[in-house]
């Protein structure tokens, strides 16, 4: 692998600034991570830019699967990652404290093979509806799809706020597919059916059956004897939508362990109570293999997956304990 030299790397450098703007100690470790490993393969990249990219042409006729991994962590030029990055760091940041480091690292990697997956499905249809091969041979690099599936999370998590795009304010709910329209028409250079592919998979999270899916198997992971803490909620700080300022404040925790039920629920659905669980098993069991020890308190996970009636039981009798 040798050292890309693209002309003043200014992207790099803003990127940079943007960086040390916001603290290091303030970006989760997650966001931080991916960052790095865009930034570094960026400029040590694990294959050339035409052999990293993904098409129906290289990836399903020519069985190079290996281009699923590799394109959502390749950039064309240094403004390409800057953008990207940019995003990606206010997105991180929000979803990350509110979902827990585990359950987000899980996010993305499903969401940069879904996106994959999706862009070929897609490319592959076009090819068929229109009979033109061109669209099969298309190569899409980069994180954008990955950022729109995550866009999408993050207003589902934000409901009733505004986004800004490109100064237009827009409600969360439709800033997704207005920000798809207006960089086709502005930057017609960019991939549609790559935001496009990105939008669906996170669709599928928010109101399809990608979530109760990623939640199952965690469980069946889960259920091999890990004991976990009480489920702890998260809300994130500073404003929503792309254009907003981080306060750099702290994850706030909520306490739902009063005397009063409702209280110690926090108005929760049983299956918003059994996903945050299964998060904060997740992220139990990466702290407990870095201390060694089990943590010393909450509930057992069953060898097998447990209901929202077994979940509800389990806590009822932990409570009146």
């Amino acid at each position: 692998m040798h050292r890309r030299h693209r002309g003043s790397q200014l992207g790099l450098l803003l990127l940079a600034s943007q960086l040390f703007q916001v603290g290091f100690d303030n970006i989760p470790p997650v966001t931080l991570a991916i960052l790095g490993v865009n930034v570094y393969l960026y400029l040590f990249p694990a294959a050339p830019l035409m052999q990293a990219c993904v098409s129906v042409h290289q990836a399903y006729w020519l069985k190079d699967w290996r281009r699923l991994l590799l394109s959502p962590l390749h950039h064309a030029d240094d403004w390409h990652l800057y953008f990207n990055m940019v995003s990606f760091l206010w997105k991180g940041i929000k979803l990350e404290r509110r979902l827990g480091g585990a359950w987000f690292l899980s996010l993305l990697v499903v969401f940069s093979l879904l996106t994959g997956l999706v862009y070929l499905v897609l490319e592959a249809a076009l090819t068929e509806l229109t009979q033109d091969p061109s669209y099969s041979m298309q190569c899409a690099v980069g994180f954008s799809g990955v950022l729109f599936a995550l866009k999408v999370v993050n207003n589902h998590y934000h409901p009733g706020g505004v986004t800004y795009v490109m100064g237009i304010a827009v409600p969360n709910h439709y800033a997704s597919w207005v920000e798809l329209i207006l960089i086709h028409i502005t930057a017609p250079g960019t991939s549609f059916i790559g935001h496009l592919s990105g939008i669906i998979v996170g669709l599928l999270y928010t109101t399809g059956p990608l979530k109760a899916i990623m939640m199952t198997c965690a469980g069946l992971v889960m259920s091999f004897g890990y004991h976990t803490q009480p489920p702890t909620y998260y809300s994130s700080s500073g404003s929503t939508g792309t254009g907003g300022r981080y306060s750099g404040g702290q994850p706030q925790t909520r306490d739902y362990t009063s005397n009063h039920m409702a209280s110690y629920t926090g108005g929760l659905t049983e299956e918003e109570q059994l996903e945050a669980a299964i998060r904060n098993s997740m992220n139990d069991r990466v702290r407990t293999n870095e201390r060694g020890a089990p943590p010393p308190y909450g509930f057992h996970v069953s060898e097998e997956p447990m209901t929202a009636d077994e979940l509800r039981r389990r806590r009822l009798t932990r409570f009146d304990r």
